[in-house]
This record gives C-alpha cells, structure tokens and sequence, in this order.
C-alpha cells in the first residue's frame, strides 16, 4: 500500500504538469477563476488537516470529499455568467454530491459536531502498520496524502468546468447534452451499487445478531445485483461519472485531449489502489472472497452471469 501511496503523489505532480505543458495557455477568466477556488481549496485542506491531528479522526477529507465538488462548480459557474452550460455542469455535480453525500450520512460519516463522526476503517490499519505507526510518520502521510493529495484531487476532477470556461459565451449545442445524460446514467448506477450493499450488510448484521440464517450469510460480502457483474460496481460507475464530465469540455472545446483529463487519470488510479488495498482486506477477512475474485472481474463487467457459491 505505501508504494502505492507514493506512486500516486508522483502521479500527482507529473500528470497535471505533463499535459497542461501541451494545453492551450488559460485564459484571463480562467486565471481569476482558478485563483478563486485555490482559495477555497487552502480553506478547506487546511481545515482538514488541523480538525483531524487535534481530534485523532483523519477521516475529515472524506465528509468534504462530495461537498467540494459543489462549491467549485457553482463558483465556476458564478464566473461563467450562470451561461446554461455552466449551469448544467454545476447541477451535474450537485446532484453526484448530493447522492453521496446522502449515503455517507447514513453510514455515520457525519456528526452534529463536525470534526467528529466515524473514521474509515482502513486508515486504522494503516496506522497501526510500521513505519506509519511511527507519529511522525503518520502526521506526513495525514498532511501529504490524506490531506493535500486527496484535496488536490477533488480540484483537479472538477476543472473540466474551468476548461469549459475557454469559451464562456458560446451556444451549448446538442451534443453537449450526450456526456451530460451519461454522466446522470451513471449516478443511477452507483446509487443502485451502494443501496445494494447498505441493504445486505443491514440485513447481514440484523440476521448475525438475531442468530437467524448466519451461516447463509457468514461469507460476508455482497455478491449478488450489480455485484455479480464486477466486484467495485460503485467504484467503476463513480470512474465513469468523472470520465463523463471530462468529456463535457471535450464537448464544449471540440478538443478531444485538454489538461484537465489528468483529474480523471489521477481518480482512476486512486480508485486501483484503494481497491487493491480493500480487496486484501477482505480477503483476509472471508475465505470465500478469493474464489469471488477468481470468476468476477473488478470493475468492468464481461456481462456474463455465474452463480453464486
């Protein structure tokens, strides 16, 4: 996990530089605009990383990670003269925010007294493991990764928008609205994932606690729905929601390539290795979990039903 944590700081800087190198120069509007948010991106990492070293709790990113996104694209759109493209992506973005926002909440992501809240489980076992459980150590990797990386990246997915501000006054055409209902198509998805999950491990804990069906349910993890199809359904349609708001600026530059798929590059390679961590987990967890992996593919489906051992 910690070579994949330093590969993707690397990525960090190298992506955004490498094709921002070959991009049109922003213009003045765009300046002013990104100016804005980098303010508002300071705010808020700073915020992160000083509530989460005061309180232990590093999970301080993750109650921002859907809230962010808003605040940029509706700053964006201010700029933009509320110009109905920018509207449209702005509102794109609420609504992915909003949905995830709503399924953090009820897993106790959040609390009345914001710093606090549940913390993911997965930066616990990462603290606990050599050379992160050194204190030093582990406040770097809050600050570098947790916080500035994680932080970095919100913005970074977000900036197609800024892209699209290139050309703030012209005409939204037809084609612009095709990633905009790709991108709503895949919210669905990733609704129908997590609800899929929220519903069994409910039912998983009820029925563990009552005594009533465990072992039927004993193996541990969904494996039915979407679940069947790939085993990170909501991790693949969360890659394919930004790939889609990507292909916004494409659609309102004409240029298939600008600087801002690097947000996407940079998501899909985060999304790879929190997976890989995740999966070891699990399959330390449930001896079942290595046959699973074995017959579904991780995020992209081959269509292909198999039945569930």
């Amino acid at each position: 996990m910690l070579k994949t944590i330093v590969f993707l700081l690397i990525t960090l800087l190298l992506v955004p530089l490498s094709v921002i190198y070959f991009d049109v120069p922003l213009t003045l509007l765009q300046k002013t605009t990104l100016q804005s948010l980098l303010v508002v991106w300071a705010i808020a990492a700073g915020w992160c990383f000083i509530s989460g070293e005061v309180t232990g709790n590093v999970s301080q990113v993750d109650k921002l990670w859907s809230i962010m996104p808003q605040i940029y694209a509706w700053i964006m759109a201010w700029y933009g003269g509320w110009h109905l493209r920018f509207v449209v992506m702005a509102a794109l973005v609420t609504i992915w925010g909003i949905r995830l926002t709503y399924n953090f909440s009820r897993r106790g992501g959040y609390s009345l007294i914001p710093w606090q809240g549940e913390e993911d489980y997965r930066w616990g076992i990462l603290r606990s493991k050599p050379p992160l459980n050194a204190r030093l150590a582990w406040t770097l990797f809050h600050l570098l990764f947790i916080t500035l990386y994680q932080h970095t990246l919100i913005l970074l997915f977000c900036m197609p928008m800024l892209v699209a501000l290139e050309n703030p006054a012209g005409p939204m055409m037809w084609y612009e609205w095709m990633p905009a209902l790709a991108m709503l198509a895949f919210v669905v998805v990733e609704t129908v994932a997590d609800q899929q999950q929220y519903d069994f491990q409910t039912e998983k804990y009820k029925r563990l606690q009552a005594g009533t069906d465990a072992e039927a349910w004993s193996h541990g993890f969904v494996r039915t729905g979407l679940w069947a199809l790939c085993r990170h359904p909501n991790y693949a349609a969360e890659q394919m929601v930004w790939i889609c708001f990507y292909l916004c600026s494409v659609a309102a530059t004409g240029r298939l390539v600008n600087w801002s798929v690097a947000g996407c590059i940079l998501l899909m390679l985060l999304f790879l290795g929190s997976s890989d961590f995740s999966e070891k987990i699990s399959a330390s967890k449930y001896p079942e979990y290595a046959s699973y992996q074995a017959r579904t593919p991780r995020f992209w489906p081959r269509f292909i039903h198999s039945k569930s051992n």
